[in-house]
């Protein structure tokens, strides 16, 4: 696939995100998308996340982030756009 079809986004959302399984939705949202990279909880309440992929599985990804599962009410989320590295490694939570 062209580098071009290839985008790096690291996320951060907001809001009751924790304690209502965002990570494990967000992981087996991105497996199905075929998306690679982490999400993990943050100190501060928050979720972190590193999406890498093609564009229209990371826009459909990052689509979920700002819904989340049922039981989570995300507030915000905040987008950073990188160049892509190649993740190689299966989308997973990280501890």
């Amino acid at each position: 696939m062209p580098a071009s079809d290839l985008v790096r986004v690291h996320a951060l959302v907001m809001g009751r995100v924790q304690g209502v399984g965002f990570r494990f939705t967000t992981v087996d949202a991105a497996r199905r998308l075929g998306v690679k990279g982490w999400v993990r909880n943050c100190a501060d309440g928050s979720v972190e996340a590193l999406l890498e992929g093609e564009r229209a599985a990371v826009e459909a990804l990052v689509r979920f982030l700002h819904r989340g599962p049922p039981g989570a009410f995300v507030q915000d989320v905040s987008l950073h756009y990188e160049a892509p590295k190649g993740e190689e490694e299966p989308f997973h939570a990280r501890h």
